[in-house]
């Protein structure tokens, strides 16, 4: 999973990812990455907890406009 963290927080700073932007599905990020929908939970968990990622009920998983430091 640090595989996957790593590449998520690289196509974050790299604005593949950019503030206020939709993740993909986690259907398509795992298989994107090959893992498990629960793999790809686990590390959105993660990143959430640490500030990375915002979750909006009802509509998706989104990078965070201002990180958490």
């Amino acid at each position: 999973m640090d595989e996957l963290l790593d590449d998520l927080l690289e196509k974050i700073k790299d604005g593949t990812f950019p503030p206020g932007s939709q993740l993909p599905s986690g259907r398509v990020l795992a298989d994107e990455y090959d893992v498990s929908q629960s793999t790809i939970s686990r590390a959105v968990a993660r990143l959430r907890e640490q500030g990375v990622l915002v979750g909006r009920p009802g509509r998706g998983v989104f990078v965070a406009e201002s990180r958490k430091r």
